[in-house]
């Protein structure tokens, strides 16, 4: 019998945690899917992979990345210490990353010649644009039309890394849109294509492959928090879309009862407004590319359109692994409009000289909510999980600034 309060033991053989979870998929990638589970359980075992992808993220993505002590945006909040993971010093310029390098190099043993993915913010677009031409691999990323036009410094940069940017202009013209069409290229060239899936979504595999990846962030915080404070945090805070930047953060301290985590949702023009993207808020459970989840639908049962000022957090759903830690109760799940993210966006510029990505404000900006309710003894750790380079246009034009 599986013990549920052991966190670190899911997902089960089928890749489900508790309900959530599973592979639903067109029979026609179902061998491809059980070859990538395959793999990967085989590289799991294998030290030198281990050592292949330790040395790229040291030597190429500049890990591990500084814990930061917040102190003015500590003293401002008069709560309790606050140290950002920085993670938007990683090469690139966010947490996406660390897993595009896992991917790339299971990829290369399963002799796969091109790469696909989809991209939302533009920041896994990037980031497996640049593993691809590391890597001297053809990349084709699928984006959405809308998040062309809102995250174009993220699209020229993939251009600049030889990728080949494909629009999508079907549906609501975002994340999962691009997720659709990548999944359709993927069932059409099977035999020589790997897909690089940027979240903690999608068929199992994916969701706990993503999340190993990306686990190196709670690693790395287990120790830098020890070594500054001599004890582990009292709270994680991460922002979420699909949620791999959160649960990389989360994982290693799953276990540990003593630590409280708090995930962050994209409230967007407000819940009332049925307008956001906060799927545990006003969602219900579903299923959508290839996995039982959370998501935003109709009473029929059609998935409807998520909206953020934020490109990444704009999804309709969320991992199952998140769903499950949410009825379970480990993880709190709240939410932050746009407006609030755009103030905590500018309040964390000017107090700390940290442009933060959008995703990372709306962390941000439920940590101030809550702070005045915590004690100065308490530590908290906020992923600052992306740099806000790919916002600037997309903050002027909200913001009415001429730049």
């Amino acid at each position: 019998m599986r013990n549920k309060n052991s966190y670190s033991q899911w997902p089960d053989e089928k890749g489900y945690f508790g309900k959530f979870g599973g592979r639903y998929v067109a029979e026609t990638l179902m061998p491809l899917i059980m070859e990538v589970e395959k793999e990967y359980n085989n590289i799991k075992k294998d030290s030198s992979f281990k050592k292949e992808f330790d040395y790229y993220l040291e030597k190429f993505v500049g890990r591990p990345s500084p814990l930061f002590f917040a102190e003015r945006i500590t003293e401002d909040l008069k709560g309790p210490k606050v140290y950002f993971k920085r993670d938007e010093l990683n090469h690139t310029g966010a947490h996406k990353i660390n897993n595009c390098i896992g991917q790339i190099l299971l990829a290369k043993k399963m002799g796969k010649k091109r790469i696909i993915a989809e991209t939302g913010a533009g920041q896994h677009g990037v980031a497996t644009a640049t593993v691809c031409a590391l890597f001297n691999l053809p990349c084709i990323i699928y984006m959405g039309e809308k998040d062309i036009e809102r995250q174009s410094p993220n699209v020229f940069r993939m251009k600049l890394l030889g990728a080949e940017i494909r629009s999508v202009t079907s549906g609501s013209k975002s994340l999962k849109d691009a997720m659709n069409e990548a999944l359709r290229d993927w069932v059409t060239n099977v035999d020589n294509t790997f897909y690089i899936i940027g979240t903690v979504a999608g068929p199992h595999p994916y969701p706990s492959m993503v999340r190993d990846f990306q686990s190196v962030i709670g690693k790395e915080v287990r120790k830098q928090i020890q070594e500054a404070e001599n004890k582990l945090p009292d709270l994680l805070v991460a922002c979420i879309g699909g949620g791999s930047n959160a649960i990389g953060l989360f994982q290693e301290f799953l276990d540990d009862a003593e630590v409280k985590m708090l995930a962050v949702e994209a409230a967007g023009l407000g819940l009332e407004s049925g307008k956001h993207a906060a799927s545990l808020t006003g969602g219900k459970p579903g299923v959508l590319h290839g996995n039982k989840t959370y998501l935003l639908q109709s009473k029929t049962g059609q998935i409807e359109e998520a909206h953020s000022i934020s490109a990444g957090l704009d999804y309709p759903g969320i991992g199952p692994e998140h769903s499950f830690l949410f009825e379970e109760k480990r993880v709190k799940y709240m939410s932050a409009t746009d407006e609030e993210a755009l103030e905590a966006f500018s309040y964390c510029c000017k107090l700390e000289g940290i442009i933060p990505a959008l995703e990372p404000a709306h962390a941000l900006a439920v940590l101030k909510k809550i702070a005045p309710d915590m004690n100065s003894e308490e530590i908290v750790v906020m992923n600052m999980c992306g740099r806000g380079d790919k916002d600037i246009y997309t903050v002027a034009k909200a913001l009415d600034i001429d730049i």
